[in-house]
């Protein structure tokens, strides 16, 4: 017999009256994986709202960390700041030291120079530059003459080795840590003291030197006075004097 459109409609109907006939319909005429797509929509809609709470506290996390991350730059910021404020001050504090420590070893050179060479030479006496200015000035170029005056300290006497011989000069540069720059001044301030004056011993004075140094007086024959001994006293007196 056919199925016609009342018996449709009186279908309906009785399902309508009947909910428990529409769960029996509906497995009857479904499959058992179309039955099972809600409960895994559901699923599915749940799983999706822990992965968006997961997902929500991972991005809270990572605006935490980046805030703490931007404390962190500002903080390694403001160290370095710091830091570099210290180094400044520590080259201000060392430059000045240095200069206060050359200073006071450039006036006990000054005022006590027979502590510092009197077993070398006797009748020391510091000078003044100006003893032999108008010599220097007609001699040496302009620049010479300005390099000249810059000599840390000047002294005369006689070799006790040579104690009826002339009088020779000290050129003498001064410096707590000796280095070739030192040497080099004290060998060039000396030659050109030499043009008017031919016995005169270049000198680098200083409580220490470096290698560099001893390489430079060695091969300059200049003497080189740390800690009250002279190194290369001799063979600069024989270079500088004996030759002259």
């Amino acid at each position: 017999m056919a199925f016609t459109v009342e018996d449709y409609r009186d279908l309906v109907q009785l399902l309508s009256e009947r909910p428990e006939w529409r769960s029996e319909l509906r497995q009857l005429l479904l499959s058992d994986e179309l039955l099972a797509l809600p409960e895994i929509v559901r699923g599915l809609a749940e799983a999706q709202q822990r992965a968006e709470e997961r997902l929500a506290n991972v991005e809270e996390q990572l605006s935490e960390i980046k805030t703490a991350m931007q404390h962190l730059t500002e903080q390694v910021a403001e160290l370095t700041r710091e830091v570099r404020e210290l180094t400044e001050n520590q080259q201000r504090i060392d430059n000045t030291a240095s200069r206060l420590k050359g200073e006071s070893l450039e006036w006990s050179y000054r005022n006590k120079i027979y502590g510092h060479f009197g077993y070398l030479m006797r009748r020391l006496k510091v000078v003044d530059l100006s003893t032999i200015d108008e010599a220097l000035e007609t001699t040496l170029t302009s620049g010479e003459f300005r390099d000249v005056f810059r000599l840390d300290l000047l002294a005369t006497g006689q070799l006790r080795e040579s104690p009826r011989g002339p009088e020779v000069w000290l050129a003498i540069e001064i410096s707590s840590v000796v280095d070739s720059n030192d040497v080099d001044r004290a060998w060039r301030r000396a030659s050109l003291i030499r043009r008017v004056s031919p016995l005169v011993l270049p000198v680098a004075a200083g409580e220490r030197a470096t290698a560099g140094a001893e390489t430079a007086a060695c091969d300059q024959n200049v003497v080189l006075m740390t800690d009250g001994q002279a190194q290369f006293w001799d063979v600069a007196v024989s270079a500088w004097i004996n030759s002259s």
